[in-house]
């Protein structure tokens, strides 16, 4: 049953598409094959591999069997038991988790069966990351069997990937301030991100525009954080202070507020770092296009001197609600009306 992708080797990407950290498969690339490693602490990209190669095989045979065991509480024989021949020749699919965790027994008998699987069988390896089994894998890159890279997304370029990737399966479209809304709101946990993208599709129609995602997640901390970051950023101190002060007054913590000005002050400061490069140097920086343009227009009204000034009012301000002031509220607020009053009309 089983055909191979072995020979497709592209660089990974976050949520599909995004990130080139590693060489592999994205895991809505996995396909069908005798042996398939999924590995990376990215837990919900991972699942996914693992269903779609579930799913795939089901799409072939409703009926066929799965069998599910545990690498860490892995016992001798069982996976020979797992994929030995069946009397009626039927086809299967073992899925292994916690490779990381294998015993002992798991590496040495899974590093010899992937050497000469079984063709009526499809086994799935997932390993979570670190170096217990890397002889396993090791042995499967070796056979040439495929390999989906489920690495962690942590910059904000392969998150927004990741939404617009959600939303085009989903056969939706989101503005780009919308994305970028979105995850300033919900971005730090993917699965939530998720979560929110199948949300919008649910409950919405046609292009989600970012009064919706505003509507339906304006009030998260990071939404009203990077709001107030964005106001003050633009020189226009009477938003960002009333914005401020509405956070404050729905129970905002200041230590986010804080994180949310650091934050944009430096994309700011990565774009300012690299202007006259070129768009190559520009890639490098790990951020979103829009980012990236946004910055260029911004820094027009902004000197390097008037840049450092914003980050040194914010590293006082980060000190201060930290525990270095007895007025934490009004160390931010401080540091929103320094920011703003430096950048040129």
């Amino acid at each position: 049953m089983p055909t191979s992708t072995s020979a497709s080797r592209r660089p990974a990407r976050g949520g599909g598409r995004g990130s080139t950290a590693s060489a592999g498969l994205a895991w809505d690339e996995v396909g069908l094959a005798p042996v398939v490693l999924v590995t990376g602490p990215e837990e919900l990209l991972a699942e996914r591999a693992v269903e779609r190669v579930v799913g795939l095989a089901r799409e072939r045979d409703a009926q066929i069997e799965v069998t599910r065991l545990d690498g860490a509480a892995y016992g001798a024989g069982e996976l020979t038991l797992a994929t030995s021949p069946s009397l009626f020749a039927e086809d299967r699919v073992v899925v292994v988790e916690n490779v990381e965790k294998a015993t002992d027994d798991l590496i040495l008998e899974a590093t010899s069966y992937v050497a000469a699987p079984q063709e009526d069988v499809v086994l799935v390896l997932r390993h979570g990351g670190g170096q217990r089994g890397k002889r396993l894998l090791d042995a499967v890159r070796a056979a040439g069997h495929p390999v989906a890279v489920c690495e962690t997304i942590k910059r904000d370029a392969d998150k927004a990937s990741f939404v617009t990737q959600e939303l085009r399966r989903a056969g939706r479209r989101m503005e780009a301030r919308a994305v970028r809304s979105l995850v300033d709101a919900v971005g730090s946990d993917l699965r939530e991100l998720a979560a929110a993208c199948s949300q919008l599709v649910a409950d919405t129609t046609g292009v989600i525009s970012v009064e919706v995602v505003e509507r339906y997640y304006g009030g998260r901390i990071e939404a009203t954080g990077f709001r107030v970051a964005d106001a003050a950023v633009d020189g226009n101190a009477g938003e960002a202070v009333a914005l401020l002060r509405h956070a404050f007054a729905t129970g905002v913590d200041p230590v986010p507020l804080v994180a949310a000005l650091a934050a944009r002050l430096r994309v700011l400061a990565k774009v300012s770092a690299v202007r006259g490069r070129g768009p190559g140097a520009e890639r490098d920086l790990g951020l979103a296009p829009w980012q990236v343009d946004r910055s260029r227009k911004e820094l027009s009204r902004w000197t390097p001197e008037a840049l450092a000034a914003a980050i040194t009012a914010v590293a006082q301000a980060d000190a201060e609600v930290k525990g270095a002031s007895r007025d934490p509220r009004f160390a931010v607020e401080r540091a929103v009306l320094r920011i703003a009053a430096v950048v040129r009309r």
